[in-house]
């Protein structure tokens, strides 16, 4: 059997594809924009582009493909992203290889690789909540990602926590991505102080009055939800990542004493930051990888080289 797999975590802007090693050795890795524009037909032949140059790239034949993908996705298809307006693609349409190769959704595979490499090593039960342009949650019971019935687990950012509040892309009003989403954060105060463009790090960082109204609600939203999430699952802890989570104590420090307050007769569970960074999904499509393979026990062992996810008090 070849000893590397082809992993690709597919985003709406860019995509970022590998080599993976049974030791889970990353030989190769690269990114390639996603020409969602050009419709879906594109976006997988631009996917399968990119695996037949990983693979080429590689010593042999790989063992098989891992994919990470946003929206409704099966093992075997990738049944409806409304950001990549592609509709029941099976797994096969994404390479001409002759390899087997398995589908996951992107943010629960990024939160099998917490799971299994990173931040939720050794913890059986988690919320891994990556905060970026949107949010979208990955339930792990008994360390894997929980899919739900249809495949819809995991959609925490389209939680209402304020329902007469402000309406969401989704077509609902008051959805925790619309106010605590590094997009929503940076167009909130765009929108109040008259500015166009304004980052979500420059408003965190700032001093403006607007901007700490504009912050406030979105912490006052984020321990919302996370407080009903508590409540509902009992996480063992919270990994909390993305874009946003690189505000380290500005954001860690009021959503923690906020969830504290809500939570008046339990205690609140750790806030603690992802470990792998921008290479979750990769990883975990590499972990997918090797089990379509038939390697499902590789990946515990691994040494990956990873930030240290602290507790943060």
């Amino acid at each position: 059997m070849s000893s590397f797999v082809v992993a690709l975590d597919v985003g709406g802007t860019s995509m970022k594809g590998g080599l993976v090693s049974e030791s889970g050795a990353v030989l190769l890795s690269e990114r390639r924009p996603t020409p969602r524009t050009e419709g879906p037909e594109a976006v997988v032949t631009a996917i399968s582009d990119f695996i037949g140059h990983l693979a080429d790239s590689g010593d042999g034949i790989p063992a098989g493909v891992g994919l990470a993908v946003p929206g409704l996705v099966s093992e075997n298809a990738a049944l409806y992203a409304a950001n990549l307006g592609w509709r029941d693609v099976p797994a096969t349409d994404f390479t001409t290889l002759d390899i087997p190769v398995m589908l996951g959704h992107d943010v629960r595979t990024g939160g099998l690789a917490e799971s299994i490499l990173g931040a939720g090593r050794g913890l059986s039960d988690f919320l891994f909540l990556p905060i970026g342009t949107g949010i979208a949650g990955a339930t792990i019971i008994n360390g894997e990602p929980y899919g739900g019935s249809s495949g819809w687990a995991g959609e925490i950012g389209h939680t209402p926590v304020f329902p007469d509040g402000e309406e969401c892309a989704c077509g609902q009003f008051g959805c925790l991505e619309t106010y605590a989403s590094a997009a929503s954060v940076g167009r909130r105060y765009s929108q109040r102080a008259g500015l166009e463009g304004v980052k979500a790090e420059e408003v965190v960082s700032s001093d403006d009055p607007i901007a700490i109204e504009v912050w406030d609600e979105a912490v006052e939203a984020l321990s919302l939800a996370l407080a009903t999430y508590t409540l509902l699952l009992d996480p063992s802890v919270i990994v909390l990542g993305g874009g946003l989570a690189e505000a380290g104590p500005a954001l860690f420090d009021p959503v923690r004493t906020r969830l504290v307050k809500r939570l008046a007769f339990r205690d609140a569970p750790p806030l603690i930051p992802a470990a792998l960074g921008v290479d979750a999904g990769m990883l975990g499509a590499a972990l997918l990888g090797w089990r379509a393979a038939g390697r499902p026990e590789l990946g515990p062992g691994w040494a990956v080289d990873v930030r240290p996810g602290p507790l943060v008090s």
